[in-house]
């Protein structure tokens, strides 16, 4: 496929990569398939949707992930009654020199986990998207950018739909991946076990050290950019996202920002994977969590209970895949 000469040294990459695993394996069994999206996704700069049923951990891994980082955390929970000004902020009214303040709100901060996004309503769902895709707030007339790294995690329930909001196909778009998270395997539930009564503390997030620092995840991220990637995997990733638009099994195909969100997606897994060329199993799994919330199913197939992962993998059996 490609010559196995290095032409960018990504061993400080994977070497933070193996720490941060290790890390997380002190509070989290299983879920690497999971971390390993997550931490692309972070090296690639995008947002992540995590879907899955209550006590899987969609929280927990996403707070452990951002303790990992040197950076600022925020939390936000989101309910029914959750204004816009309670994500983003508002003016407050100085009486000592008679003006107006902006008081921001907890989106300014570097790793954002916002837990069950579709427990709100449009209104305050329509708060995140210019921060999400612009990464800037504007507020009375005044553009307030955010620092970087900017991350937004966010957390649905699939199965609960009683006082749910759907998201609306624009918001979905502005996350890079949507990952589903799902139940652990007999012998890691076993091991959840043995381990929850060992613990004299569990979830301490204290015993979790740092592994990076602002400024070696900016590298992070430059080095993601200078992955190679051949002419003929990005015609076959742009193949995969045509077939969405032409499959009879898809109401809406996918967009050109999904091919974007594989190339770099993809990138992002072949330098995690110590690689600095990405290769055609890199597409075919980062496909999946890059198309599976930008493609609607037709009511046809959703009534012959399909899903759109089911569907993915149909059109990845049928494109080519470069040799």
């Amino acid at each position: 496929m490609e010559n196995n000469v290095n032409r960018t040294d990504l061993s400080a990459l994977k070497e933070s990569v193996e720490k941060v695993k290790s890390e997380i394996r002190k509070i989290i069994v299983g879920q690497d398939k999971t971390v390993e999206l997550l931490l692309a996704a972070i090296f690639a700069d995008g947002h992540v949707l995590i879907e899955g049923v209550p006590g899987i951990a969609k929280t927990l891994i996403a707070k452990i992930l951002a303790k990992t980082i040197s950076a600022d955390f925020s939390r936000i929970q989101f309910t029914p009654d959750l204004m816009p000004s309670d994500i983003l902020g508002t003016s407050v009214y100085n009486m000592k020199n008679s003006e107006f303040e902006f008081k921001r709100g907890p989106i300014f901060s570097n790793i954002i986990l916002i837990d069950e996004i579709n427990r709100s309503p449009a209104k305050t769902q329509a708060a995140l998207f210019e921060v999400m895709e612009e990464r800037q707030v504007t507020m009375d007339g005044k553009t307030y950018k955010m620092e970087k790294p900017f991350i937004v995690f966010a957390t649905q329930n699939p199965i609960e739909h009683e006082g749910t909001y759907k998201l609306p196909e624009a918001q979905v778009d502005r996350f890079l991946f949507k990952i589903e998270m799902n139940y652990p395997s007999l012998e890691e539930e076993i091991k959840i076990l043995l381990e929850y009564n060992e613990r004299k503390s569990f979830n301490d997030l204290n015993v979790l050290q740092e592994v990076f620092t602002k400024e070696n995840l900016e590298a992070f991220k430059m080095q993601i950019r200078s992955i190679h990637i051949e002419e003929k995997i990005a015609a076959y990733i742009a193949n995969i996202v045509y077939q969405t638009r032409t499959t009879g099994d898809l109401y809406l195909g996918a967009s050109p920002r999904a091919s974007i969100a594989i190339m770099i997606g993809a990138k992002a897994l072949a330098a995690i994977r110590g690689r600095d060329y990405v290769i055609p199993d890199d597409v075919k799994e980062i496909a999946f969590p890059a198309l599976r919330h930008r493609v609607i199913l037709t009511p046809e197939k959703e009534m012959e209970g399909k899903n759109t992962d089911e569907i993915i993998q149909l059109i990845l059996n049928r494109v080519e895949v470069p040799r």
